[in-house]
């Protein structure tokens, strides 16, 4: 009777008389405003942050209005606290001349914090190639480390659901995120000239298998010849080194091939079409405005081609 006595906790004269509203005001979360220099970036962040017109659009909104969402951080074991979402936000206070920002502190495992992380970056309208493959390598590995569990049958299942997770909760095919985490293979140079958008998605995907010593010797090679690899060269340049056949001279013969022509194409991304539209407009309705707007452009040209054509017939 006496240990279980011990064990009774009564609760205080404050508890006693507080509200169900004070009770659950004390569980939310709190806002603090915390100096920007005890604000650090999360180790290895992978979405860029950019001085650029964005940016600068940010640092406006902030000197007019203040920053309106918090970001979010987690105490750092060496002092200050590392931010898990809000980078933008942090640099446009720096720029912003800022000297505190609002912030939640939230008491996070490494694997919750990098989770957090990703996702609510992945959110955002414009990502590139090398954010999205980082993100998704940092997110599986923190699901597997997450669910590893001594009674699953199969670590390769576990692995295949675990993709499958990240696939889902992003909205692509589990293929699709093997694809980009593949990309984390490509030596700095080569993955920045995807970003670019000077060497796309499906060529980089077969050059990420070439060994790092060869994607050095690759860019030679384009800088001599003034050419990046197409799909079908990219993927014979992935099997000779698969046959331990690749070397300067094959590299060279395969990269000093006279591309096929190809049907011209026109390319616009949403940055250069933002201007036309209103903000809340998303790519997909951008692109079904266009297509209208290009059906009635269409339609006014056959009806002025059969005008001048009665034109004609009449005289």
């Amino acid at each position: 009777m006496k240990s279980s006595a011990k064990n009774i906790k009564l609760a205080s004269v404050d508890d006693l008389f507080k509200t169900d509203e004070g009770r659950a005001d004390d569980e939310r979360e709190r806002v603090q405003e915390i100096a920007i220099s005890e604000l650090h970036p999360f180790k290895d962040h992978p979405f860029k942050v950019l001085d650029d017109e964005k940016m600068m659009e940010t640092v406006e909104s902030i000197q007019q209005y203040g920053v309106l969402v918090p970001i979010i951080a987690r105490p750092s074991p060496e002092g200050g606290y590392e931010i898990v979402s809000g980078h933008r936000r942090h640099r446009a206070c720096e720029l912003a001349g800022k000297e505190t920002m609002p912030v939640i502190v939230r008491e996070l495992d490494d694997d919750e914090a990098i989770l957090l992380m990703v996702d609510s970056n992945l959110q955002r309208e414009t990502i590139l190639p090398s954010e999205r493959a980082f993100a998704f390598k940092m997110k599986l590995d923190a699901i597997k480390h997450q669910g590893t569990r001594s009674d699953l049958t199969s670590t390769q299942v576990a692995q295949k659901l675990s993709v499958q997770k990240v696939g889902d909760e992003a909205g692509v095919s589990k293929d699709t995120v093997r694809r980009f985490i593949r990309l984390t293979e490509l030596i700095p140079p080569l993955l920045d000239m995807v970003d670019e958008k000077k060497i796309a998605f499906n060529p980089a995907y077969e050059l990420s298998f070439l060994k790092p010593k060869e994607q050095e010797m690759l860019i030679e090679t384009m800088d001599y010849e003034q050419a990046t690899p197409s799909l079908s060269q990219a993927q014979r340049l992935k099997q000779f080194s698969q046959d331990g056949r690749l070397t300067e001279d094959s590299m060279l013969a395969i990269m000093s091939e006279e591309k096929k022509p190809v049907q011209d194409r026109v390319m616009f991304t949403s940055d250069v079409l933002r201007k036309y539209f209103p903000k809340d407009y998303t790519p997909r309705k951008m692109e079904e405005t266009i297509i209208q707007l290009l059906e009635q452009w269409k339609q006014r040209r056959q009806m002025q081609q059969e005008q001048q054509r009665k034109k004609r017939n009449s005289r």
